[in-house]
């Protein structure tokens, strides 16, 4: 079968690559000059199946106020007259109920643990490096009430049998060294030993390399227009490139934030909506002042990653339409929350700050499977802050239902069916 995948970031890149695995002949397209040059090029570097949960949550609307009036808070707003982002904030409070949350991350936990399993398998299957690291995730806590409300998350990790360790100061100084030097400012944290870390943009560069060398086509710099519909009303028949009509046999969405935008201009809808996130990445200057690997400060909401010789910083949930503008109070949260943990592992003045749109759905799983419109045009998107984390497995569980395979996990409560 002969397959087109629109997108080349971590989550287009691992479709095509798991797609050829399975025997088909696929092509890459994506208006960028190369891969991984937009949401995938500086994210906070965890792989954390074990920090896999929505958003929406009990609590968050009132948290969300707070967050708010703080000034290094983790949520901005800027209200648009957009219609979509009205709707998309209605659906996502709809999901901030006790039994709402436990359904939705009882969703994302199993498909993050089997990427997690499916990344290490194609690491071992093709030697690809891209700064990891097996050291596990370091959720931190700066005060006690924090610490005591894990109760929900820990039930959840124990019906999946996530490892995790819950750690008073010493014993987070033990997993991160350097915590040691401000151990007066932390109350406690949950260790998920089984996460990892990783350079996202250098592994879709590696792997974009890897899919080539396996007669995986790309074409870079590329427009799609739009759908050509085929005799058959219900499949589609080719899509516009560079104003050629192109053709295959199944079609794969997988834009990210821009899947929506692309799939509402040809009549399908889908739930997506950009939330804008925000990196620094600087460079280390004391290794042993540095984390080994991702902590989680969980006060401002903020990753702070070691990638090989760097330190990658990143978080803030900005919800302002398809807005890039790069502002630099949020710069301050990230410097704020390093600085105060480690502050004497990087070089903030040497430090690159970037802004890239995290593709989120209103309840929290991503959209992995069939449209509802077309039968043969198919989604991979909707994966908000966890794309890196899931990319591997998504796209396993994607290449298994177009290859007419039952994939390794419940995936049916993945696909746009869910919504009704």
């Amino acid at each position: 079968m002969k397959v087109i995948v629109l997108g080349a970031g971590v989550i287009g890149v691992t479709t095509a690559y798991y797609l050829n695995e399975a025997g088909h002949d696929v092509m890459v397209l994506d208006r960028q000059a190369g891969p991984a040059l937009e949401t995938s090029f500086a994210n906070a570097g965890e792989i954390s199946p074990g920090y896999s949960s929505p958003w929406a949550g009990p609590g968050i609307p009132l948290k969300a106020v707070k967050w708010l009036l703080m000034r290094h808070g983790p949520l901005v707003v800027r209200p648009k007259m957009d219609r979509a982002m009205w709707v998309w904030l209605f659906k996502m409070l709809r999901n901030c109920t006790a039994s709402r949350y436990a359904v939705n991350k009882a969703r994302m936990v199993p498909l993050a643990e089997y990427s997690r399993d499916s990344l290490r398998a194609l690491r071992e299957a093709t030697g690809i490096s891209y700064d990891e690291r097996s050291q596990g995730t370091l959720q931190l806590f700066r005060t006690q009430q924090q610490l005591d409300g894990t109760g929900k998350d820990i039930e959840v990790l124990k019906q999946f049998g996530v490892p995790f360790e819950l750690l008073d100061a010493a014993g987070c100084a033990g997993a991160e060294p350097a915590l040691a030097r401000v151990s007066g400012k932390i109350a406690g944290g949950l260790r998920l030993p089984g996460d990892e870390t990783g350079d996202c943009k250098l592994f879709t560069e590696r792997l974009t390399k890897i899919c080539k060398e396996r007669g995986v086509t790309f074409q870079f710099g590329v427009e799609t227009g739009p759908l050509l519909r085929s005799s058959d009303r219900d499949r589609v028949g080719g899509v516009k490139v560079a104003g050629m009509a192109v053709s295959a046999d199944a079609y794969v969405v997988a834009l990210g934030s821009y899947s929506a935008h692309w799939m509402r201009k040809r009549g399908v809808p889908i739930p997506v909506y950009p939330v804008k996130g925000y990196s620094i990445t600087l460079p280390v200057t004391d290794a042993e002042a540095a984390p080994v690997s991702t902590i989680m400060d969980e006060a401002y909401k903020v990753a702070i990653t070691r990638l090989g010789d760097r330190i990658r910083v990143g978080g803030t949930a900005e919800i302002s339409g398809y807005d890039l503008t790069l502002h630099e109070s949020r710069r301050a949260t990230l410097e704020h929350s390093v600085s105060d943990l480690f502050p004497d592992g990087g070089d903030l003045a040497r430090s690159s700050f970037w802004c890239g749109l995290r593709p989120m759905t209103p309840d929290g799983p991503p959209i992995i499977g069939p449209s509802k419109r077309y039968t043969n045009l198919f989604l991979n998107t909707g994966h908000g802050t966890l794309g890196w984390t899931m990319a591997c497995g998504s796209a396993r569980v994607l290449a298994d239902i177009m290859s007419g395979r039952e994939p390794d996990i419940d995936a049916s409560e993945l696909s746009m069916a869910r919504y009704g």
